[in-house]
C-alpha cells in the first residue's frame, strides 16, 4: 500500500479517538513537568536535554519530549512499546527477552552481541544503562523521556555515536501522594503498578514503586502445547530525597526488576532444501507461513534476567551562579537463556544456551554555572568500568547424526570408520562417533572495560539573541578480553584434505572437492575448533582514544522562533565479538591444509605454531565508531501552534555492523555510511483541551563504503559482500505519526478522555541481500473517564490494525538455506482502573 493511502487509513483510523500523534512532540501541549513554575505557559516544557533545565523551544538540538501521561495514554510498557510514539527511533525485540536493539536516524546496533555497546546510549535518571537487558523493563513512574539524535559527546561522558534516551522519573514529593493502576487484556494481560511518596521530616521525603506484567503468549508452541512469546515481570523501586538546605539536595535510587519469560517465538519465512531431511525424521515445521504464531520445540525456552543497582546523585550550589553536580552507580545484569533454535520438532539442536553476568560502575562529576552575563559553561568527568562474563554454548540433540546422514546421502555416518583409520582416530564409541547427542561447543569470555572521559561546553551570548556554543570531549578508553572456547564435535575437527591424501590423493589436488570426495562432507564440520586468546600473536587488548567536538550557532530571531546550525563529531571505542564467529582476523592467519600443495601461505598464527585444523578466519573485534553530523534546525511556539524542523546529514566511519550468521557473529567494520534526512513535529491546539500532533521523519541512508559487508547469497546464506553503494537493511525512508487527545470537561470536576496515535514506517528491505520488505504501521487508542475524586476508567487497545510483518530474517539454526524470522504481534486490548492520591 502506497503511503499516502496508509495516512488516509490514518485519518479514517483516528476518529476511534482524537489523536496524541506525536514522536513524543505531544509534550508541546501539556505541561507534565514539575520543575515548571505556576508561572510558566501550560504549553511549555522544561526538560534536561543539554544538563540544564530549559524549555523544549530554547534547547538548539533534535530531540522528541514524550510525557509520562502520553505514555499511560499509549499503554506503553517498556522501551520497545516507545518507539510507537517516536518515528526516529526504531527498536527491536531479538532472540530472547534480554536483547533489544535501538536505532536512532538509520544507526545502531548491539543487542545480541554482549561485546557490543550500543550506538544508542540509554540514560535513566543520569545513570549510563551499557547493555539492553538493563534498559527494557517495565518503565517506572515516568516524568519524560528525552530521544537525543545525532551523535551526543560534549554533555554525556559516555560519548554515544549515534543518539541518546534520557528516561527521567518523578522524585519523592514532600507531600503525600501516590497512585495504583489495575489492567486486565487480552491473553489474560494482568498489569499491576503503584507508587506511593511522602515525607519524613521536614527535609526528607521517599517514595515507593512496584509493578507486575503478566501476560499469556501468543505463539503457539503445537508439539509442546504450550505458548511462547509471554509476560511475566515484576519490578520494585525505591527512592530518597535529603534536602538538608536550599543549597543541597541528595537523591538515592535503588530498583530490582525480574523476568521470567519464554521468548522468542520463530516463524519459518522459506523452507529450503533441508526442510525435506527434517520432514524425513519426523520434525514438523510451519513450512513458508512468515507471520504464523505456530512453532515447534523440543523444550520451552528459558528467559531468566534479573536487573538490579542503586546509585546516588549530589546537587550542590557553591554559589548563586555555580552548581555541582555527582552521579554515582552500580548496575548488574544477571541473565540465563535457553533455547531450541533450530525451531523444529526434530532435536536438531539440543541446547543453545547463555549465562552472562554483567557489573558496571559509573561515576559521573560535573560543576555548571548559570551567570546573568553572556558566558556560562559545563565542565564535567565521567568514569567507567565494566566486567562481563560469559559462559555459552550449543550442543547437538538426539537427531542431529541421522539429520546429516540425510544430508549427505548415509555418507556421514558410513565413511566415518574409513575416515578414523585415515587419521589414526580410536574406533568410535556411542558418545564419542560423529554428531553424538551432548557434542557440540562451550564458549567463555572474560571482557574487562575501563574508560574515562573529560567533557564541557561553553555558551557565549555574542551579541542579543545570537549564541555561539563549543564544547569537548575527550575519551580513554581499555578493553580487555580472554577466551576459554572449545569443540567437541568430534568430526569438526578433522582435516579433510589430510584424509584424502592419506587415502591415496595426490597432494597438489587433496583441496580440490573433484579429487578428494571426503571434502563434499565439509558443510556438516559445523563447531570448528577454536583458537583461544590472548595467545603469541593476539593480545586480546585494545586501547582507544578520541576527542570529540560541537560547535553552534542558535539565534532567537523573537520570542516566538528560534534557529540553530550545528557541526558535531561523536565516538565509540573498539568493541568486541563474543561469539562463536570470534575468529583470527584474516591479516593473522590463511586458513589452509598443511597437508595441501603448495601449503597454505605464511601467516603470524602459523608461524606461532598455533594453526588448528579447519581453523576458519572472521573478526575478534570492530574498530571504533567516528559520527559526524551537520544540522540545522528551526523551532517555532506560537498561540496553540508549535512546530521543530531539521535538516541533517549524519556520518559515521567505521559502523560497527553486527551480522547474525546461524551460529554466531559477524562483527566489521563498514568504512563510511551516511544518512541524509529531515525531521519534523508540530502540535496544534484549536480549543481548549483538544491537542492534535503530527511528526514525519525522512531518512536517506547509503553504505558509501563498505568492502567488508556481509549479505545473504542466491542460497539464502550469509557470505562476504561489498555493500559499497548499497542501501543498508532495516531502515525506513518515511516515519509518519498522527493523532490527539481530546480532555472534554463533562461538568463537577469529571472529564472524558479520547486519545489515540498512529504510527507509519513505509517499506525497508528486512535483511541485507533479500527481497522480502516490510511496512511497520501502529494504532493505539483509549477512552478514559476521570472522576474528580482521583479515579479513572479507561478501555485502550494497542496494535488496533494487527498488520503482519518480520521485524527481523535470519538463517535457520543448522538449515542451510532456511531463514526464519520473528512474527509481529497480534492485537492487544483491555481496561484500567487508576486511582491517584
Amino acid at each position: 500500500m502506497k503511503l499516502g493511502n496508509h495516512m488516509l487509513k490514518a485519518a479514517m483510523l483516528s476518529t476511534i479517538s482524537i489523536a496524541s500523534l506525536s514522536i513524543g512532540s505531544a509534550a508541546f501541549a501539556q505541561d507534565t513537568t514539575p520543575q515548571a513554575s505556576e508561572e510558566e505557559d501550560s504549553n511549555v516544557i522544561i526538560v534536561t536535554a543539554t544538563k540544564r533545565e530549559q524549555t523544549l523551544q530554547e534547547i538548539p538540538i533534535s530531540v522528541s519530549v514524550t510525557s509520562g501521561e502520553t505514555i499511560e495514554r499509549s499503554q506503553v510498557r517498556d522501551l520497545i512499546d516507545l518507539q510507537t510514539l517516536v518515528p526516529s527511533l526504531k527498536v527491536g525485540q531479538l532472540q530472547s527477552s534480554a536483547n533489544t536493539n535501538f536505532i536512532i536516524r538509520g544507526f545502531g546496533n548491539g543487542a545480541n552481541n554482549a561485546g557490543i555497546e550500543p550506538s544508542v546510549g540509554v540514560f535513566i535518571d543520569g545513570v549510563y544503562r551499557s547493555r539492553s537487558a538493563a534498559q527494557i523493563g517495565d518503565l517506572a513512574n515516568i516524568q519524560r523521556v528525552e530521544v537525543l539524535r545525532g551523535p551526543q559527546s560534549t554533555l554525556f561522558g559516555k560519548n554515544a555515536s549515534a543518539g541518546i534516551i534520557s528516561i527521567v522519573t518523578k522524585e519523592p514529593q514532600f507531600e503525600f501522594g501516590g497512585g495504583v493502576e489495575v489492567s486486565y487484556g487480552n491473553y489474560d494481560a494482568m498489569v499491576v503498578r503503584g507508587n506511593v511518596t511522602g515525607p519524613i521530616g521536614d527535609t526528607l521525603a521517599v517514595s515507593v514503586e512496584g509493578n507486575f506484567n503478566k501476560r499469556d503468549g501468543y505463539i503457539n508452541v503445537v508439539n509442546l502445547g504450550t505458548k511462547s512469546n509471554d509476560r511475566d515481570r515484576w519490578g520494585v523501586r525505591g527512592q530518597i530525597l535529603w534536602e538538608p538546605s536550599d543549597t543541597i539536595k541528595l537523591r538515592l535510587i535503588a530498583d530490582y526488576d525480574k523476568i521470567d519469560e519464554v521468548c522468542c517465538g520463530v516463524a519459518n519465512v522459506f523452507n529450503g532444501p533441508t526442510g525435506a531431511a527434517v520432514g524425513a525424521l519426523g520434525g514438523n515445521i510451519d513450512r513458508n507461513k512468515p507471520f504464523s504464531y505456530n512453532t515447534f520445540q523440543n523444550f520451552e525456552s528459558i528467559n531468566d534476567i534479573k536487573n538490579y543497582g542503586f546509585s546516588g546523585q549530589v546537587d550542590w550550589d557553591l554559589t548563586d551562579q555555580l552548581s555541582l553536580t555527582s552521579i554515582s552507580a552500580y548496575r548488574a545484569v544477571r541473565s540465563f537463556t535457553n533455547q531450541d533454535s533450530d525451531f523444529t520438532s526434530a532435536d536438531l539442536i539440543g541446547s543453545n544456551f547463555a549465562d552472562t553476568t554483567i557489573d558496571t560502575y559509573t561515576q559521573e562529576l560535573r560543576i555548571a554555572s548559570s551567570f546573568d552575563g553572556p558566558l556560562n559553561f559545563l565542565l564535567g568527568g565521567f568514569y567507567f568500568k565494566e566486567d562481563i562474563d560469559i559462559s555459552s554454548g550449543l550442543t547437538f540433540g538426539r537427531d542431529f547424526r541421522n539429520y546429516a546422514n540425510l544430508l549427505s546421502g548415509g555418507a556421514y555416518g558410513g565413511n566415518e570408520a574409513l575416515i578414523r583409520l585415515l587419521n589414526g582416530l580410536p574406533a568410535a564409541t556411542p558418545t564419542t562417533q560423529f554428531g553424538a547427542q551432548g557434542q557440540g561447543r562451550t564458549e567463555n569470555f572474560d571482557y574487562k572495560d575501563t574508560a574515562y572521559s573529560v567533557f564541557g561546553q561553553v555558551d557565549f551570548e555574542v551579541i542579543d539573541g545570537l549564541t555561539l556554543t563549543g564544547g569537548f570531549n575527550y575519551t580513554k578508553d581499555k578493553k580487555t578480553v580472554a577466551s576459554n572456547n572449545r569443540s567437541t564435535d568430534v568430526f569438526s575437527g578433522i582435516d579433510l584434505v589430510r584424509t584424502g591424501v592419506n587415502a591415496g590423493v595426490p597432494a597438489v589436488v587433496a583441496a580440490n572437492p573433484t579429487f578428494n570426495p571426503f571434502l563434499g562432507l565439509r558443510p556438516l564440520q559445523f563447531l570448528p575448533p577454536f583458537l583461544n586468546y590472548p595467545n603469541a600473536v593476539e593480545s586480546g587488548k585494545t586501547s582507544d582514544s578520541d576527542w570529540s567536538y560541537t560547535l553552534r550557532a542558535s539565534y532567537k530571531f523573537d520570542e516566538r522562533i528560534s534557529g540553530y546550525l550545528t557541526y558535531a563529531t561523536g565516538f565509540k571505542a573498539t568493541s568486541f565479538n563474543l561469539s562463536t564467529d570470534s575468529r583470527p582476523f584474516p591479516t593473522d592467519f590463511i586458513p589452509g591444509s598443511s597437508a595441501q600443495s603448495p601449503a597454505p601461505a605464511p601467516s603470524p598464527i602459523r608461524g606461532a605454531g598455533l594453526a588448528l585444523n579447519n581453523l576458519t578466519t572472521g573478526t575478534r573485534y570492530a574498530g571504533p565508531e567516528d559520527a559526524v553530523v551537520y544540522e540545522m534546525g528551526l523551532k517555532g511556539q506560537f498561540d496553540g501552534f508549535g512546530f521543530n524542523l531539521a535538516i541533517f546529514k549524519q556520518v559515521l566511519k567505521g559502523f560497527q555492523s553486527n551480522v547474525f550468521s546461524g551460529t554466531g557473529f559477524v562483527l566489521g567494520n563498514a568504512e563510511k555510511q551516511s544518512t541524509k534526512g529531515m525531521e519534523i513535529d508540530a502540535t496544534i491546539s484549536p480549543a481548549s483541551g483538544l491537542n492534535f500532533t503530527a511528526s514525519y521523519t525522512y531518512l536517506d541512508p547509503k553504505y558509501d563504503k563498505f568492502t567488508g559487508g556481509s549479505s545473504f547469497n542466491a542460497s539464502n546464506n550469509i557470505s562476504p559482500t561489498n555493500l559499497t553503494g548499497f542501501t543498508p537493511s532495516g531502515i525506513s525512508k518515511h516515519s509518519v505519526s498522527v493523532g490527539g487527545t481530546y480532555n472534554i470537561d463533562v461538568g463537577n470536576g469529571n472529564a472524558l478522555i479520547l486519545h489515540s496515535d498512529y504510527q507509519l514506517n513505509s517499506a525497508y528491505q528486512i535483511a541485507q541481500g533479500l527481497p522480502n520488505k516490510a511496512a511497520i504501521e501502529s494504532l493505539n487508542a483509549s477512552i478514559a473517564f476521570a472522576f474528580d475524586n482521583g479515579l479513572e476508567l479507561s478501555i485502550w487497545g494497542r496494535n488496533l490494525t494487527e498488520p503482519k510483518y518480520n521485524p527481523v530474517i535470519f538463517p535457520s539454526v543448522a538449515q542451510s538455506g532456511s531463514l526464519s524470522g520473528y512474527p509481529s504481534p497480534p492485537r492487544f486490548y483491555g481496561a484500567s482502573a487508576k486511582f491517584k492520591f
